[in-house]
């Protein structure tokens, strides 16, 4: 890994990806270890007050040998959104620090490095009446009211895609696509090192096993046991990965080897829908090779 530090200038900001469990957060303290910098957190799920086992937010003992931010910096009843993290990493720009930022959720960092549209929120009873119009078989009706140049750049199969396009039009009276093309430039340009995990599927299916059993003797029942007087599975913090099965198993519902089946099996998932983001959004980063 050392050897390989060529590849990497200490001058320039560098960004991490890579799926869950692939060693991005030892990559990143080595790196700051090696070269100086600041180690900030692109997980969506590390950001939560409630998880630090869980979600393998890093240790006290390497929060501890470089500076970490934006971990765990989040309580639970707040909302966290995209924009508030790249608010915080603008923040931490402003301080002329040199960034070591790394993480698994790639809508931040495409955000980080292509910018982030700004889209007003949808009111309440406009997404109530697209979720009744969706669930009464209005797919093709939605699309029609589409404006062409959002129904041109959108896939219309997909009803996610189409409801959330369709209510923007309605809530706003403008497209989509036109609130897309205001996007700002990005925080982060081609100036800094990109740098995306590449690993083998059975070595990473086996690191995510071995990791998540590790978090069971870690303490990450007694997370989740914590987490149940005020569980709400609507909820953004709610979406750790290993949290509903074990909730599930702290309610009768699951046997605790089931809920780690379980668990594991969503990581592995998790991991697949990553890899899936990266190869679609990520093909100017320099590929890391692990395992």
């Amino acid at each position: 890994m050392t050897q390989q530090f060529s590849a990497i200038r200490a001058d320039r900001h560098l960004l991490i990806a890579g799926p869950t469990a692939s060693g991005k957060s030892a990559l990143a303290l080595a790196v700051a270890r090696a070269q100086g910098g600041v180690i900030v957190n692109a997980d969506a799920l590390q950001v939560w007050s409630c998880w630090r086992v869980l979600t393998a937010r890093p240790s006290a003992e390497d929060e501890a040998a470089a500076p970490h931010r934006l971990y765990g910096h989040v309580a639970p009843g707040r909302a966290y959104s995209v924009g508030d993290w790249l608010t915080d990493v603008a923040g931490l720009l402003d301080g002329g620090q040199r960034l070591i930022i790394v993480g698994g959720t790639g809508l931040y960092l495409t955000a980080l490095t292509e910018g982030l549209a700004y889209v007003p929120p949808v009111p309440p009873d406009v997404r109530a009446r697209g979720d009744a119009m969706l669930a009464a078989g209005g797919l093709a009706e939605m699309v029609a009211a589409l404006d062409a140049r959002t129904r041109d750049r959108i896939d219309c199969l997909n009803p996610a895609r189409v409801q959330r396009a369709w209510e923007v039009l309605q809530a706003t009276g403008r497209g989509l696509a036109d609130w897309q093309a205001d996007t700002p430039p990005p925080l982060i340009g081609a100036g800094a090192t990109r740098l995306v995990m590449q690993a083998d599927r059975d070595w990473l299916a086996d690191r995510i096993a071995r990791r998540f059993h590790m978090m069971m003797a870690a303490g990450a029942l007694a997370e989740a046991r914590a987490a149940l007087p005020v569980w709400d599975a609507r909820a953004q913090w709610a979406r750790a990965i290993g949290a509903p099965e074990l909730i599930a198993h702290l309610r009768g519902e699951l046997t605790l080897d089931e809920a780690i089946g379980r668990a594991i099996i969503a990581t592995r998932q998790y991991a697949k829908s990553q890899r899936s983001w990266f190869r679609a959004r990520m093909k100017g980063w320099l590929d890391w090779p692990v395992g």
